[in-house]
């Protein structure tokens, strides 16, 4: 009762209320510039169906935009802009949880309010919402949202990861590049959200919550997988030295 009262206190700290800031002000930068992309996209090409030139502009904004959104927030809430790595990291032990429903509320909240504002000033047009084709299932989708909020989750952690030195600006870029990536493979498919906010964000001021729960499942549980599988098994706390020197020198 003691622990459960003292993460409560810490949840509402004035460093706790900054940190909830920074998450809103990311997750809103992100979201605006992600669903503002495929806006923007679709309005100069208004009769022209899916096409590879706005899979590319949808990747690029992804990761340039997720990129800096984790970098500004990095120092103040560790920049997860993201309830799936939320999720990931309080599995790990690296957040306590009334911490996360925080960080989630603040997550959520930054994304319906950067598509509302994007409904509001481009005079009423629609808001894209992630959707899967009629030829995928729902458990489809959802495994191919879980693989690749695993690799996201899973570059967040090495690129947080103080034994792996201080990486500065190259961390955040690794966590744009693997999301852009992830949506040049997935974007005809699922929409390559990998995050719960920024497809619930959509869903609202679109109006639409169908198939929502691929968005939040898979996620969720590639994201823990990749809390655990980092921190329990190919990176742990207690790992030999000759091994976190092997690991130390791959990839840096």
């Amino acid at each position: 009762m003691a622990s459960l009262k003292a993460r409560l206190q810490h949840s509402v700290t004035p460093n706790a209320f900054r940190a909830y800031l920074a998450e809103f002000i990311s997750t809103f930068f992100f979201v605006f510039a992600a669903v503002g992309s495929a806006m923007s996209s679709r309005k100069l090409m208004p009769d022209v169906g899916p096409d590879p030139s706005s899979l590319v502009v949808a990747a690029v904004a992804t990761a340039f935009a997720l990129s800096v959104a984790v970098f500004i927030a990095a120092n103040v809430s560790g920049g997860h802009v993201n309830p799936a790595v939320t999720f990931g990291m309080a599995v790990g032990g690296h957040i306590t949880i009334p911490m996360a429903i925080f960080y989630w509320i603040a997550q959520m909240l930054g994304s319906i309010m950067a598509c509302l504002l994007l409904k509001v000033t481009t005079v009423g047009q629609h808001v894209p919402m992630h959707a899967i084709p009629q030829e995928m299932t729902g458990f489809g989708a959802s495994m191919l949202e879980g693989v690749m909020t695993f690799a996201l989750v899973y570059t967040v952690y090495a690129a947080g990861d103080p034994r792996r030195g201080v990486l500065g600006a190259i961390g955040p870029l690794a966590i744009g590049l693997i999301a852009g990536a992830n949506v040049l493979a997935s974007a005809p498919f699922t929409g390559g959200s990998m995050n719960p906010a920024y497809s619930f964000g959509s869903a609202v001021i679109g109006g639409s919550f169908r198939n929502q729960a691929v968005y939040w499942v898979g996620p969720l549980v590639g994201a823990a997988i990749a809390g655990i599988l980092y921190d329990n098994v190919v990176f742990p706390a207690q790992a030999p030295d000759s091994l976190r020197g092997i690991s130390d020198g791959v990839g840096v």
